[in-house]
């Protein structure tokens, strides 16, 4: 059976000695966390609801702190391509917020958790993660001049005009940034600062010298990558490239939208 296409999927099980706390930072994808062990995690929605178990977080622009004792899940990376067909409904209804994964999926996300529990090993969760991925898959999906939008973003790693994309795509700008909006969940412009973003932090993570991150991913000067770090982070460039879930991005994601 082939993999399904735009998602991605990683397991995690973290035992520290008390708590930590980290940033939950933004990647150009739909994240699903399916969690199994004991109450492990703290985060806030945008409504200042705690969620300690399975999750649903959209295309984020900022990045929530989360409070961690211990981990046990499998996180899932959802291309916006196909995370409206697994949802089950448009991007721009969850927008960048957090939702429990039981308000998605009703009683399956609990069965899901047990099945994952009781599994021998992770090759076994991944195939029960993929299962119910498949199972969900419905007929919503974005404009094929919308996808095509979307994998140009990705492609050039968010540098671009719009007016060019608008172009290539046969569109006028005002329809894609209407319907763009609609089905992804962000404008162009915003998808494409995020994808970028997330190209230049992981290029910090790597050691590159700011100044050469800042020349090579489209930005007007060093100051300028300083800004957005901080608006995706909270946080400058030295502390943001030291963020666990960035450092152990080339581990445990090896194939990567970005």
């Amino acid at each position: 059976m082939p993999a399904l296409r735009g998602v991605d999927m990683a397991g995690f099980r973290i035992r520290g000695d008390g708590t930590e706390l980290v940033r939950a930072v933004p990647h150009p994808a739909v994240t699903i966390v399916v969690e199994f062990g004991e109450r492990c995690f703290d985060i806030r929605d945008s409504a200042g609801r705690i969620h300690s178990s399975s999750l649903v977080r959209g295309l984020a622009g900022s990045s929530p702190a989360v409070r961690v004792d211990a981990v046990d899940c499998v996180q899932v990376r959802l291309s916006p391509l196909v995370a409206p067909a697994v949802l089950g409904f448009p991007l721009v209804e969850l927008g960048g917020d957090i939702v429990g994964l039981a308000d998605v999926w009703g009683r399956d996300a609990e069965r899901l958790r047990e099945r994952l529990g009781a599994a021998a090993g992770w090759q076994e969760r991944f195939a029960l993660v993929e299962s119910m991925l498949r199972a969900r898959v419905g007929d919503l999906s974005p404009d094929p001049e919308v996808a095509r939008a979307w994998s140009r973003i990705v492609g050039t790693r968010g540098r671009f005009r719009v007016e060019e994309l608008a172009g290539e795509i046969g569109w006028s700008r005002q329809r894609l940034w209407s319907r763009f909006g609609a089905q992804i969940g962000l404008t162009p412009k915003r998808a494409a600062k995020l994808v970028r973003f997330d190209h230049a932090v992981h290029r910090l993570v790597q050691g590159h010298a700011h100044a050469l991150v800042a020349a090579e991913s489209g930005y007007s000067d060093q100051p300028h990558l300083i800004r957005e770090i901080r608006e995706f982070t909270g946080a400058p460039p030295t502390s943001a490239a030291v963020e666990p879930w960035l450092t152990i991005d080339d581990r445990a994601w090896p194939s990567t939208m970005s």
